[in-house]
């Protein structure tokens, strides 16, 4: 299923119904894709006006990011349904002997770490964006500093959703399989919650100034 090819009213219920795919992890990569727009049309706004000339340099900056961003989410929110997808493929694979026990259970576990993998790309993908916005807040269009925050917040959001993902699956893997996926996530949740409360404090005093 591509769910970027769905109309937004039928995303939204295909979220609400009983499957369980579309799920977190691709409402976080969908939310990511629009903090990704939001930055892009604000980048849109300051450059090329002498107004806001100080921004420009924030703004091709963000724009450069928030583009490849934007093509991204669409991807990892198809990817993350299919990597769920494919681990409840594997937990219905038979396992009437030893030989098909194991193959299951690699198939489980290999599926899982791919299910963890995926998500962790969102995260990663939000914080690129999330670092570009703090002076785009302060610089850029002042009449758009709302939607910085906007973008912000639906950056933030998906990260810290992403990351639930990537927990989740973390969590029922063996520690040495995991590993990896340990040592990239560890510290950004903590990394972001920082980030967008500077983006917070530069959008509240554009637009209190």
């Amino acid at each position: 299923m591509n769910w970027m090819e769905m109309t937004l009213v039928d995303f939204q219920s295909a979220l609400a119904s009983k499957k369980a795919t579309p799920g977190g992890g691709t409402a976080a990569a969908v939310a990511l894709g629009q903090a990704a727009g939001l930055t892009e049309m604000v980048c849109s706004l300051t450059l090329g006006s002498e107004k806001w000339s100080d921004g420009w340099q924030a703004a091709e900056i963000a724009r450069l990011v928030a583009a490849e961003v934007l093509l991204d989410a669409g991807r990892l929110a198809n990817e993350d349904s299919a990597a769920f997808d494919s681990v409840v493929a594997a937990f219905r694979m038979p396992k009437e002997n030893e030989d098909e026990k194991l193959l299951r259970r690699d198939a489980i576990r290999q599926g899982t770490l791919h299910a963890a993998k995926v998500p962790l790309e969102t995260a990663k993908k939000g914080m690129d964006l999330l670092q570009t916005l703090e002076q785009l807040a302060a610089k850029g269009n002042g009449n758009a500093a709302s939607d910085v925050g906007v973008a912000s917040l639906l950056a933030s959001a998906a990260v810290k959703g992403a990351l639930f993902n990537v927990e989740i699956n973390i969590a029922s893997l063996p520690p040495e399989m995991a590993s990896g996926v340990i040592e990239e996530s560890r510290g950004m949740r903590e990394a972001c919650s920082q980030v967008a409360r500077g983006i917070m404090h530069a959008v509240h005093d554009r637009i209190q100034s």
